[in-house]
């Protein structure tokens, strides 16, 4: 463990220390750990995933109400492509919360 000096007010302080216990002034930043990282990779990634989702959930219920011979075929698919939708947006909202979350407890701390 060396000593390095307080850039802020220049006394003596542990190479690990987060921050200076003079001054208060950062000496490095905390990181992440190994865990904390992958789980905010699971989170962009998941986000991906719904937003890819949804266009692709779009555009085939728009080939599906389009193909829709009846009236009421086409009220039926708009009906579903609408539960569908605010299916997808329900498990999205929950994913989001539960592993945001978990990105949330994973933060670095100082």
């Amino acid at each position: 463990m060396a000593l390095i000096h307080c850039p802020e007010c220049g006394k003596e302080v542990s190479d690990s220390a987060l921050k200076c216990p003079s001054c208060g002034q950062q000496i490095r930043k905390p990181k992440r750990t190994l865990f904390g990282k992958v789980v905010k990779w699971i989170f962009i990634i998941f986000n991906i995933f719904m937003i890819y989702c949804l266009f692709a959930g779009a555009g085939g219920s728009g080939e599906v109400i389009d193909a829709a011979t009846t009236e009421a075929e086409r009220a039926g698919a708009t009906i579903g492509a609408g539960i569908g939708v605010m299916l997808l947006g329900g498990i999205w909202v929950i994913g989001d919360i539960i592993i945001g979350m978990i990105v949330f407890l994973t933060r670095p701390k100082a």
